[in-house]
């Protein structure tokens, strides 16, 4: 196994064949590609939103939509901790900003393993208040298809986040009868994917599995009981480019009352996340 990481996942193979659709080192990262999103995933409606009594507004880094996308950690520099032959570890501090009252810690570990690749997420709230929190992550999987129309796909979600013009959530609806429903394995065709999808079905080791394959090979993405929701994109007009898989710990515009609301988390002072989700493949 072959794994490149800084914070940012950049590459992961197994016996000479990739898993993670990657990039080089000098190129600029776009779409998101292999990034840490924290202190949320997703979007935030004008990059607006109160807590605790307190309103905020964050800077539009969505300008054309006019939101707030996936964190404040994309592009600050990270600290590498560790680096062995196995492991790599790297942290940030967010800092108060503009929209953002607390400190931050967090801590990601890539550690590959005979089972795969393991990513270990740890978040610790350094401040006296109370921190709004929710962590995803955007690797890009590929079984080595020329277009995602090839690709067979299988998310064991029951439930999809339907969205208005500004992929901002409407309503939580089920997947029956729709484009959505991927619980048995389905090749995507013309299937154009942006979805936030949740109520995922896991295995007996309380993980949920999302699985791409063509013809001896597969990515499979897990995520454990700390993520509730995932998004599936596959890459809109650039379909030879992967699909992304994203472990989510809450749904888009999670800091804001809505549908998504429920599973956003609330960090006490010098409480901690941790979360593990993972890659296997062939």
């Amino acid at each position: 196994m072959v794994t490149e990481v800084g914070a940012t996942l950049r590459r992961f193979s197994v016996d000479g064949r990739d898993v993670v659709h990657g990039f080089d080192v000098t190129e600029t990262i776009k779409g998101g590609r292999g990034q840490n999103l924290i202190p949320w995933p997703n979007r935030i409606r004008d990059g607006r939103y109160t807590f605790n009594g307190v309103t905020q507004q964050l800077a539009l880094t969505e300008p054309a939509r006019h939101n707030a996308s996936h964190g404040l950690a994309r592009y600050v520099p990270w600290v590498l901790v560790e680096q062995q032959a196995d492991t790599v570890v790297n942290r940030v501090r967010i800092h108060p900003q503009p929209g953002w009252s607390g400190t931050l810690d967090a801590t990601i570990t890539h550690r590959i393993s005979a089972e795969g690749l393991m990513v270990t997420v740890e978040a610790t709230n350094l401040s006296d208040e109370e921190l709004p929190f929710g962590y995803g992550a955007h690797p890009y999987l590929t079984v080595g298809e020329s277009s995602v129309d090839e690709v067979a796909l299988t998310v064991p979600a029951a439930s999809y986040l339907e969205v208005d013009d500004r992929l901002l959530p409407a309503r939580l609806s089920a997947v029956d009868g729709t484009v959505y429903d991927l619980r048995r394995s389905t090749v995507l065709g013309s299937a154009n994917l942006d979805t936030a999808m949740t109520d995922l079905t896991r295995d007996s080791d309380r993980r949920w599995r999302i699985r791409l394959t063509l013809g001896d090979r597969y990515a499979e993405l897990w995520g454990d009981e700390t993520f509730a929701w995932t998004q599936v994109f596959t890459g809109g007009p650039n379909r030879d480019a992967g699909v992304a898989v994203e472990p989510m710990t809450c749904g888009p515009n999670a800091f804001n009352a809505g549908p998504t609301h429920d599973d956003l988390r609330v960090l006490a002072p010098q409480e901690t996340f941790v979360g593990q989700w993972g890659i296997t493949g062939r």
